[in-house]
């Protein structure tokens, strides 16, 4: 899951809604097997590209130049590309299903559905070399039954966020456990400051952070396990934070967005790597980020990673090319890895060794940003869909707002998302 809302553009969570006129920047054109690709020359063959319509100015002029350099070095392929704004997903799942489906494209929310379908191919010929560099959990995300069917573009990591100078003041480092963090956010809430902010419901991922961090999982070899007892003990945990009202609630912007944090309204703010260019030009090099603290004896600190994955279209007339050309652009060319991840933005390349030599992540939080996302970066399985996030969040929002018993509410939401994962697995 993977990017937020429109303001943060490239990192919505669900993506953008209708395919607008004269959305369609061609470089190629289509249904034709010989026509003149953007930079004039002659192409056999065209391949369709599709992208969500990012928020961050240039990206647009970014895939259109990448496109062009890869003509310019493959004379016999034109990139077509498509910029889709809306419901991103809505409209590639219908045009997955027709003749005029992409050959590439990218998606956020990893589905293993698509591979049952059998709308995606195996990439891991091409990843073979370069397979080791990313981290385990962009790898499990895009692995069905041992095989890789994704590469990731870029990695956007959430953690937490901390004001340097007011945990100083308050004689606190940052929280490396659970109790640490209670007792900090305890400490830094006055009368004019929270002490935490996780979103304005006061869940947020907090749920999914808590479980993750007791070293619990959602869903295991087919199963749902979040009903398991390390699990429901730490969401049930959350409720102390609601009980000490140490939260900030209902503020202006969400957790995405580093107004609260900047803006003195918390101490503390979970949000994602996207913010920190506006964090640091609000309130300078007084901050700091860590993962989400540990929980219980045998848990360990945890860290939300998203981003964006380009797949190939297994039914497409062109696979091999397809994969030829992903290999290229997300495998090969690491200047334009780079160029991908913070020219327009803010984000982990992630690949480890195109992020080492990425400069903006060679000190401070940036650096440290890195290291949380490859330690401690936890993903979504591609099984869990948004009806099991619905009863997983409800189950949280009960336990923490509601006292509802945690054995009890994650019991029922267990045993609903188990049914929606059997119609998965069927």
């Amino acid at each position: 899951m993977n990017a937020t809302p429109n303001a943060f553009g490239r990192r919505r969570f669900l993506t953008t809604s209708l395919l607008i006129a004269g959305g369609a920047v061609l470089t190629g054109c289509a249904g034709d097997p010989l026509k003149k690709s953007g930079d004039g020359s002659t192409a056999k063959i065209t391949l369709n590209q599709w992208y969500h319509a990012y928020g961050e100015k240039g990206t647009q002029e970014a895939v259109k130049r990448y496109a062009l350099e890869y003509t310019k070095a493959n004379p016999d392929v034109a990139i077509n590309i498509t910029w889709v704004a809306g419901e991103y997903e809505t409209k590639l799942n219908s045009a997955l299903l027709t003749a005029d489906a992409p050959d590439v494209f990218e998606i956020g929310d990893f589905r293993h559905q698509m591979v049952k379908n059998g709308q995606l191919a195996p990439l891991d010929d091409i990843l073979a070399d370069t397979k080791a560099e990313f981290s385990k959990a962009d790898l499990d995300v895009a692995t069905v039954d041992g095989k890789v069917y994704g590469i990731k573009m870029i990695d956007d990591i959430m953690m937490l966020f901390y004001r340097r100078s007011l945990l100083e003041k308050a004689g606190l480092t940052p929280p490396k456990t659970y109790a640490e963090l209670v007792d900090a956010a305890k400490k830094l809430t006055t009368g004019k400051m929270k002490g935490l902010f996780v979103g304005n419901d006061g869940i947020g991922d907090a749920g999914f952070l808590l479980g993750w961090s007791a070293g619990g999982d959602l869903i295991d070899n087919g199963k749902v396990v979040f009903n398991r007892p390390e699990t429901v003990a730490a969401v049930g945990a959350l409720r102390q934070l609601h009980d000490e009202k140490v939260l900030l609630l209902d503020f202006t912007t969400d957790w995405y967005d580093p107004g609260a944090i900047s803006q003195n309204a918390t101490a503390m703010q979970w949000c994602g790597l996207w913010a920190m260019p506006d964090i640091k030009k609000n309130i300078g090099d007084d901050f700091g980020v860590v993962p989400w603290p540990a929980f219980g004896a045998t848990g360990r600190p945890t860290a939300r990673l998203g981003g964006w994955y380009e797949l190939v279209n297994a039914k497409g007339k062109h696979v091999e090319e397809a994969k030829k050309y992903l290999q290229w652009l997300w495998l090969k060319q690491t200047d334009l890895q780079q160029d991908w991840c913070v020219k327009y933005g803010f984000h982990v390349p992630p690949r480890a060794s195109v992020a080492a030599r990425t400069t903006e992540f060679a000190t401070g939080p940036a650096k440290d940003a890195v290291a949380i996302s490859q330690q401690y970066g936890k993903s979504f399985p591609n099984l869990w869909n948004s009806a099991m996030a619905t009863a997983f969040g409800d189950a949280v929002t009960k336990i923490a707002k509601q006292k509802a018993d945690a054995t009890d509410a994650l019991g029922q939401a267990a045993a609903k998302c188990q049914a929606e994962l059997d119609k998965q697995l069927g």
